[in-house]
C-alpha cells in the first residue's frame, strides 16, 4: 500500500466526536492504568499540543505522567498556530532549559503538528533529546493528506507544500534518535499511512484505535507513551505485544514496516 494522497473520508471526521467519549474512558481508566503503567528513571518530558491548540489540550497526559514521576511540561507558547517567528528559537530554548535544569536529555511528546515539531527537534538537538514520541503526526507523504491542512495555511501564513523551509528541513526525514509513531487507522483528520515512521533498528510504530482528537487521552495511547518512557536511557528496545497487549495494540505491517 503507498503512502497516502487523500485526507481521511468524512465518514472518519464525523467520527471524531469520540474524543469526548474516549476522555471519559480515560479519566474512568486511570486507576487501572496507574497500576499496570511501568515506571521509568523520572527523566524530564516537553509535550507539545497539536495545531490551533494550547497546553491545555495536553493537560491530562500530562498530569498523568507526572503522577508516574516525570518531571512533565508543557510548550509555554500560547495557540500553536504553525512555525511563527520565534517558534523554532522558543522550542529549542525551552529542551535546552529543561536539559540544563536537570542534566538529563529530554523525551519529547508531540500530538499532531507538536510531533513534526518534535521531530525536527529531533535532528537540530539531538545530543539534548533522549527520544521521540508522536501521536497522529502527518510527516509523511502528501502535505495536503491532511483535513487541516487550509487550516495550518490560514494561521501560520506558510504554504503547506512548503514545509521542507521550516524548522530542521525534510520533515520525512528521521531524526537521529529513538523515535516512536503512535497512529490510528481511525483517524479522522491526518491520513494514518502517512503518521507511520520507516523501518529502521531505532524506529518503530504502534497503532492504537482512536480518533485524532482523542489520541492524547486515549487509554491505549497514554499506556503506550508511559512504556515508552519507562525505558532505560541508552537501552530503548522496541514496543512489545506480548500478553494482553496484543488484544489491544494491533501489529503494523511485517512488525515496523510501512507502505513505501
Amino acid at each position: 500500500m503507498d503512502i497516502a494522497t487523500k485526507p481521511p473520508s468524512h465518514r472518519l471526521r464525523l467520527m471524531e466526536l469520540r474524543a469526548l467519549p474516549e476522555l471519559v474512558a480515560f479519566m474512568a481508566s486511570i486507576p487501572t492504568l496507574a497500576a499496570t503503567c511501568p515506571r521509568g528513571d523520572g527523566q524530564p518530558v516537553l509535550v507539545l499540543p497539536g495545531l490551533i491548540t494550547t497546553d491545555r489540550s495536553t493537560l491530562a497526559l500530562r498530569t498523568f505522567l507526572s503522577a508516574l514521576g516525570y518531571p512533565t511540561y508543557g510548550w509555554d507558547m500560547g495557540r500553536n498556530f504553525g512555525p511563527l517567528p520565534g517558534v523554532e528559537d522558543g522550542l529549542k530554548r525551552r529542551v535546552a532549559e529543561l536539559a540544563d535544569k536537570y542534566e538529563r536529555t529530554v523525551s519529547i511528546v508531540g500530538w499532531s503538528l507538536g510531533g513534526i515539531y518534535a521531530r525536527q527537534l529531533g535532528k537540530m538537538m539531538p545530543d539534548d533529546i533522549r527520544q521521540i514520541i508522536t501521536m497522529g503526526s502527518p510527516f509523511r507523504g502528501d502535505p495536503k493528506a491532511t483535513n487541516a491542512w487550509k487550516i495550518y495555511q490560514f494561521t501560520s501564513g506558510h504554504k503547506v507544500d512548503d514545509r521542507d523551509r521550516h524548522m530542521g528541513g525534510a520533515i520525512a526525514e528521521p531524526p537521529p534518535v529513538p523515535t516512536t509513531a503512535i497512529y490510528s487507522k481511525t483517524d479522522g483528520v491526518c491520513a494514518w499511512q502517512n503518521c507511520m515512521e520507516l523501518p529502521g533498528p531505532d524506529r518503530e510504530n504502534i497503532e492504537v484505535r482512536a480518533s485524532h482528537c482523542g489520541l492524547g487521552h486515549h487509554p491505549a495511547a497514554v499506556y503506550a507513551v508511559a512504556d515508552r518512557l519507562s525505558q532505560k536511557e541508552g537501552a530503548w528496545h522496541k514496543f512489545k505485544r506480548n500478553g494482553v497487549k496484543g488484544l489491544v495494540f494491533p501489529k503494523p505491517f511485517g512488525e515496523d514496516a510501512v507502505p513505501a
